[in-house]
């Protein structure tokens, strides 16, 4: 059954890569003039295609590709950004074929000469500047992609807040908290480049260091090459971290609910070994002379059923309802409307992850869009409610896309006055 599955996946996929050649094609026809430029353009274009296909056809049915990780993710990210471009000349296309088909029904309706003498001689050709615009906009979508692979995807970025919390002690004032999340060292593959992001972490001189969730992509040993470096990540108050919901290996096909369930404990290992404390739907205090606030780490709860609930708030909090300040740690920013600030109004901080910001989108000064927003109401950066705050950290590493357009990877310094 997987196997007829694969096939007629694969199928339609190419289908749909052919037919998106062809039109697209159309908008190069009509912009390049010159025949024999024409000839080199359509030999590229659609020679490109055929190796698209050809090496997509390899990576499916050839077990023996399977090893070669770093080449299947940046393949597939350069031809999803190749046919995201030609989806937008298309765009433009069809709105020059709805204008095309609006002017023939009007001149068959209402006009009984040729459409050459309405047009002054011209046919129903397509309008140049359409094309140039798609081409224009789907080639610069195209590069920002391929910027967001080279550049954008190891540009680490601080982003420093100063946050009021209500009751919070006089021995904490100023307390520096750095956030990070969303690891995915599975996704790594430049280890010198993720050293300098270790660097400024290291660099912040925090307090204490929270990690909110997803360490690997899917299995425990995505982490092991990393951990040495990772293991550089200290504070005088600590490292505590979390589970997010990749880390318990739901996403992948196990021989066995023992290979699944000892891969976590494999998880949970190296986060001890790393000198992180793990969280799992419990509390500590964080203490400053006879002062002391709250730390709750609850594992991944996420709204909807697409997300694991395996958090458990109410159980992890109880006993601190003397604690002046809680801080929560929880993957998923869904969990704070549908809970935190709903039944638990004495949390005043919880630290999330989980959106990446979807690693793509805009941010000017004060303004802030991501395709992220269209999923999440939180999404990225500070959110307040009342007396009740919640920051989303927009990752530290990525999934899937391997850059980041806009979206930077971010270290999170909150200090608290």
């Amino acid at each position: 059954m997987d196997i007829y599955r694969t096939i007629v996946t694969s199928a339609v996929f190419i289908v749909l890569i052919i037919l998106l050649d062809l039109y697209s094609w159309q908008a190069l026809k009509v912009v390049i003039e010159n025949p024999n430029y024409l000839r080199i353009a359509k030999r590229i274009h659609f020679g490109a295609s055929i190796f698209i296909v050809i090496t997509l056809l390899c990576l499916m049915f050839i077990p023996q590709l399977a090893p070669y990780k770093n080449f299947k993710t940046y393949f597939y990210a350069i031809v999803v950004g190749i046919y995201m471009s030609k989806l937008l000349i298309v765009f433009f296309l069809l709105i020059d074929d709805f204008i095309r088909l609006v002017r023939w029904v009007f001149q068959k309706l209402f006009y009984s000469q040729s459409i050459s003498e309405i047009d002054g001689g011209q046919d129903l050709g397509r309008i140049t500047f359409l094309s140039q615009l798609g081409l224009i906009l789907g080639g610069g979508l195209f590069a920002m992609l391929t910027k967001g692979m080279i550049k954008g995807v190891y540009d680490y970025q601080v982003h420093r807040t100063q946050l009021k919390l209500k009751n919070l002690p006089e021995a904490f004032k100023g307390l520096k908290i750095l956030q990070i999340s969303d690891i995915h060292s599975g996704s790594w593959q430049n280890e010198h480049k993720v050293q300098k992001g270790i660097d400024l972490i290291k660099a912040q001189n925090a307090d204490v260091i929270f990690f909110t969730g997803d360490l690997v992509n899917n299995a425990a040993e995505e982490v092991v090459p990393w951990m040495d470096l990772l293991s550089e990540i200290k504070a005088p108050m600590g490292v505590y971290s979390i589970l997010g919901n990749h880390d318990y290996g739901d996403y992948v096909a196990w021989p066995s609910p023992e290979e699944k369930a000892a891969n976590l404990e494999a998880l949970k290992a190296a986060h001890k070994k790393m000198g992180w404390n793990l969280m799992l739907n419990e509390h500590t205090f964080l203490t400053r002379g006879d002062s002391k606030i709250g730390l709750i780490g609850i594992e991944n709860w996420g709204r909807g059923a697409r997300w694991p609930k395996y958090g458990k708030l109410t159980e992890a909090k109880a006993g601190m309802e003397n604690v002046p300040v809680k801080i929560l740690l929880s993957h998923d920013p869904s969990h704070w409307e549908a809970q935190v600030i709903t039944d638990h109004k004495d949390i005043d901080l919880m630290l999330a992850g989980h959106t990446h910001g979807m690693q793509f989108g805009v941010e000017w000064g004060s303004f802030r869009w991501s395709p992220s927003r269209w999923a999440y109401k939180q999404w990225a950066d500070l959110y307040t409610n009342q007396e009740q705050h919640l920051y989303v950290n927009r990752g530290f590493g990525f999934l899937g896309y391997p850059g980041r357009v806009g979206i930077l990877p971010e270290i999170t310094v909150i200090e608290l006055v």
